[in-house]
């Protein structure tokens, strides 16, 4: 009896202490997300109206110029940038991201898969393992940017989507990441990010604005267009930097609560076991008076 009062007493501690972890593992994610939270809902309306008139652009301007981050041709080699997190902990955050880009390759790539022309870019540690670890073509040069997520790192990442588009290394690229909802809601999406779409609509005038360029359009719009698309990717990690904390804390609560649950029944357990052994004794002290008597 008294070897399973003890083996009670150890779970109870070593719960205790898992408690602790959780505990302080959701107040930190929850501190981190506040400020992942408000860099994002500051962020997405300048980058999502930037894109807008990127699209505007494109689409107005066809046939009138050349626009190389625009061009339309056969999909035969694909970029895949893949944001996943540096850490764990997060509940199936990795795991869905890492879900949809081969749901992206199974549905979309599957031919140039085979062909051995899709790359994967992955950016966060969790990605970058498990793709290396499954044998998927990899380029490894940017899954160390959340170890210092600012705009002139993210945009390193970026241009070299954009030279790889341009001189033909690429004919499609994509971003595959978990857009933030609220904290315990993401959306995992695939996100085009090259070539630069057009609007599509029936009606020649819907969806189009009619820009006045200064100064000339041709330089405007070559400068105009590489900033726009660091915003874009820009704009994506902020999305899944804000996901990923979210995700983190609402995982930590369930954890603590589980925990919580389980200290519950452990000293529930403990208190019958102890009972139980107080019980024998009592019993075997009135034998023994009783024997003595007798």
């Amino acid at each position: 009896m008294s070897g399973q009062l003890k083996e009670v007493r150890n779970r109870i501690k070593s719960t205790q202490s898992n408690l602790q972890i959780t505990k302080a593992m959701k107040m930190v994610s929850a501190a981190k997300l506040r400020r992942a939270q408000d860099a994002i809902l500051l962020m997405r309306p300048y980058a999502l109206k930037l894109q807008e008139m990127l699209q505007n652009i494109v689409s107005n301007s066809e046939g009138s110029i050349d626009l190389a981050l625009a061009a339309q041709r056969p999909v035969e080699k694909v970029l895949l940038i893949v944001i996943t997190s540096d850490r764990g902990l997060c509940g199936a955050y990795n795991s869905n991201v890492i879900k949809m880009a081969k749901q992206v390759i199974r549905e979309k790539y599957e031919e140039q898969f085979e062909k051995g022309h899709v790359e994967i870019l992955p950016i966060g540690k969790k990605g970058y393992e498990h793709f290396l670890k499954n044998g998927y073509k990899l380029n490894d040069s940017f899954w160390t940017l959340f170890h210092k997520l600012d705009f002139e790192h993210v945009k390193q990442a970026a241009a070299f989507a954009m030279e790889g588009f341009v001189s033909g290394d690429y004919d499609a690229v994509e971003i595959i990441y978990s857009e933030f909802k609220n904290a315990a809601t993401q959306r995992f999406v695939a996100e085009q990010f090259l070539p630069v779409a057009r609007v599509e609509s029936t009606d020649a005038n819907a969806g189009r604005a009619d820009f006045i360029f200064e100064p000339e359009k041709k330089a405007l719009i070559a400068e105009l267009m590489p900033k726009i698309l660091n915003t874009q990717l820009y704009k994506s990690m902020l999305d899944a930097n804000a996901s990923e904390h979210g995700a983190r804390m609402t995982a930590m609560d369930k954890a603590t609560e589980n925990a919580n649950e389980l200290l519950r029944s452990y000293k529930i357990s403990y208190n019958r076991a102890r009972q139980a052994a107080i019980t024998t004794e009592l019993t075997e002290i009135v034998s023994g008076a009783a024997a003595l008597e007798g």
